[in-house]
């Protein structure tokens, strides 16, 4: 039988968080709640050895990203962008091509501007995209949940940090689900 073909797949799966930067979280809506989740992300991809990037938005002006996701992400680079979508991020898309990775999972902020610039570009070229829904955020509600729709109706899977690390590890008993079902809780 068939399984859905959406379905999150590790060898063909990367994380990309979008400018989680800290000069402007304190005034994003729920920002503990898209820190917590992608910290969850974070560990999660890091349990299952998948790969994970990170983009900042103009850092000379906006900052680097938040200290409490740098301590996770150690070892890997940030790509510094002018552009608000990552498309414009280096040759971030290629790369991901190259490797083979065909699903993007999305975290990050501005979800009406930096995020979904970049999920509508993924999109067009043929990515499938899994949006983290409680992993973004923007500094208004109105923008977050008008952005969010948009993207929905754009064909971006909207799902959540814990759907998202089970449907990659598949089954449970091993010893990465113990670590990821530890993660999540």
């Amino acid at each position: 039988m068939k399984r859905y073909s959406k379905i999150l797949k590790k060898e063909n799966t990367a994380l990309l968080i979008i400018d989680i930067q800290e000069r402007i979280l304190s005034v994003i809506h729920e920002n503990e709640r898209v820190l917590e989740n992608t910290l969850k992300l974070i560990k999660g991809f890091k349990a299952m050895n998948l790969p994970i990037y990170y983009t900042e938005q103009y850092p000379k002006g906006l900052g680097p990203t938040s200290p409490k996701l740098l301590a996770e992400l150690e070892g890997n680079v940030a790509i510094q962008k002018m552009s608000f979508s990552c498309h414009g991020a280096g040759k971030l898309f290629e790369e991901l091509r190259g490797k083979g990775l065909t699903q993007v999972v999305v975290a990050g902020i501005e979800c009406h501007v930096c995020v979904q610039q970049t999920v509508f570009d993924l999109l067009e070229n043929d990515f499938q995209v899994n949006l983290a829904a409680d992993a973004v955020s923007s500094r208004r509600i109105i923008d977050y949940d008008t952005a969010l729709d948009r993207m929905r109706s754009n064909h971006a899977e909207i799902t959540t940090t814990e759907s998202i690390l089970f449907e990659l590890l598949e089954v449970c008993g091993t010893d990465i689900f113990k670590a990821v079902s530890r993660i999540v809780k």
